[in-house]
């Protein structure tokens, strides 16, 4: 599988898989925040999910996948603080605003803030048809969120905070799907980098979930969190897996933009689990949406 993986660096069969890994992402990323956002509590939730993603890892990372060299455990750690810090800030931000709003605020600034990093840190250039489609993606989710916004009734006290934490949690996206891109290229064997990140990431937010559980006066029933916890775990794999290994094989500027379509998911997400109707104007905006990243990727 390696072998084979690292084959396509280069190819244009590589930027193809990295298409549809990208795509596949989204579709993940879009479930793994309906999850969190969904029956249980948003910390209690995403603790279930990295715990379990944590524990299924730890055979792969002692057994199977070769062990980090001393340079990678540094580039481990960083990596492991920024997802850290992503993670308490999306799950203040799920506490406080309802998903179709604050979820697209999230992915509509990660692009942008993931194109100057990749520019700075990979060298990367989009071309003007490219940079046309980022600003169409980006408007379409802007939009979206905006449109929720006018016409949510729920906690709307809260809104103004859960927009400003969206904003920065996207500043953090943005961070970890740069750093991560650098993280695996920086990796002799990819999959040392991607089991080992899993494993160690998966054991900070379930102790914050652990306190947080403990001090609920009404305690959520444990079978189902972790029910839900194990099939979230799952659906990290593909959905983290799978971005960071498209942005070894493919551009992490475009690989962001294209992942942005995980709103168009969250949107059909939202209306079928969620009781959150999509509408006809939002599906004008999901359309642009798809539109941009469609620009954004052929633009190249």
């Amino acid at each position: 599988m390696t072998e084979w993986f690292l084959s396509l660096e280069g190819t244009s069969r590589g930027h193809q898989v990295a298409l549809y890994l990208t795509i596949l992402a989204a579709i993940f990323h879009a479930t793994i925040g309906a999850l969190q956002k969904g029956k249980h509590d948003p910390w209690l939730s995403r603790g279930a999910i990295d715990i379990c993603y944590g524990v299924m890892a730890a055979p792969i990372a002692f057994f199977i996948v070769p062990w980090p060299s001393a340079e990678m455990w540094p580039i481990l750690i960083i990596a492991l603080l920024i997802h850290s810090v992503y993670k308490v800030l999306q799950g203040w931000t799920y506490s406080r605003g309802a998903y179709t709003v604050v979820y697209p605020v999230v992915r509509g600034t990660t692009p942008l803030f993931t194109i100057i990093g990749s520019y700075f840190v990979f060298g990367e250039i989009l071309t003007p048809i490219q940079w046309a489609g980022v600003l169409f993606l980006v408007s379409g989710i802007i939009s979206l969120a905006l449109f929720n916004l006018n016409t949510i009734v729920l906690d709307r006290h809260k809104l103004a905070s859960a927009l400003v934490l969206a904003v920065t949690t996207g500043v953090f996206v943005a961070a970890y799907t740069t750093y991560d891109a650098y993280g695996i290229r920086a990796a002799i064997n990819p999959f040392t980098f991607i089991f080992w990140l899993f494993m160690i990431d998966g054991f900070f937010i379930p102790t914050v979930a652990f306190f947080r559980w403990r001090s609920m006066d009404i305690k959520p029933d444990l079978q189902g969190l972790f029910g839900r916890g194990f099939f979230g775990a799952i659906i990290a794999f593909f959905s983290f897996g799978s971005i960071m290994m498209a942005t070894r094989l493919d551009n992490v500027g475009e690989i962001a933009v294209v992942r942005e379509t995980s709103v168009i998911f969250a949107a059909l997400i939202g209306s079928l689990f969620l009781n959150e109707r999509v509408g006809s104007k939002r599906l004008i905006l999901i359309v642009m949406i798809a539109f941009g990243a469609v620009v954004t990727k052929i633009g190249g």
